[in-house]
């Protein structure tokens, strides 16, 4: 699991990747000493699990997730045990480590948090709720209902947790599914997936500045891994 590590001190940060070291399912890609610098990071990159302090200047842990989106999986480290109860009120925290953190109680929160990893990756097709296109159409399961909507006017795709949220130009359509469902069902030419958490219609671009596109009035991230293959798309002059 590609990973990242956020506390305010430098010691704190340095056992934490000793201890990542020695596990070799973890790829340490970044550390950070305040979470500005680490939603800089996340806007251009992808990850599967973050190490998270609490307690940092100006932004705490809880602060920082909450202005993700679509948070990764996150195992808090802190040294105060006061937080437990408010921690699992967010479901990307798998686990919450006090400090100082032993190797045994750290290898236990690994394993939950691959095991939440592989819960994700297996989800049951049945459970998926987008049906499949038909030509130009794509219909969606929503309330028992089969909702037919027009691929065309499809101009972003928003991973929300467990569901995905599919903005058109006429409605906005909350669905139980996932962004790599919906990703197969959508035509190659005319979408591509900028980031984790997106997937927009190309042709829907109003502005690029810098990693992020302008789409109606949604501002979106493009992740440096997927920017090449945007700008391929585009019909530069």
């Amino acid at each position: 699991m590609d990973c990242i590590i956020i506390d305010d001190e430098a010691t704190a940060r340095a056992i934490i990747g000793q201890l990542c070291s020695k596990i070799d399912s973890l790829n340490v890609l970044a550390e950070f000493p305040n979470a500005m610098q680490a939603i800089k990071y996340l806007n251009q990159n992808e990850i599967d699990l973050i190490f998270l302090d609490i307690h940092m200047p100006d932004f705490t842990g809880f602060d920082f997730i909450e202005t993700l989106k679509n948070p990764p999986k996150t195992i808090l480290t802190t040294s105060d045990p006061n937080f437990a109860i408010q921690a699992f009120e967010y479901d990307c925290i798998v686990d919450y480590l006090v400090k100082p953190i032993t190797p045994e109680r750290f290898q236990k929160a690994i394993q939950k948090a691959e095991a939440a990893s592989q819960s994700l990756e297996t989800v049951e097709p049945s459970q998926e709720k987008v049906e499949g296109s038909s030509g130009n159409d794509l219909y969606v399961n929503i309330d028992r209902r089969l909702i037919k909507i027009d691929i065309a006017s499809i101009y972003l795709v928003e991973a929300k947790g467990d569901y995905i949220l599919v903005k058109t130009e006429d409605k906005n359509y909350t669905v139980h599914s996932t962004l790599k469902k919906i990703e197969e069902k959508l035509p190659n030419d005319l979408f591509l997936k900028v980031h984790r958490s997106y997937i927009i219609n190309v042709d829907k671009i109003i502005d690029i500045e810098d990693n992020s596109v302008l789409i109606k009035k949604d501002v979106i991230p493009v992740s440096r891994s997927n920017r090449p293959e945007l700008m391929k798309r585009l019909n530069l002059l």
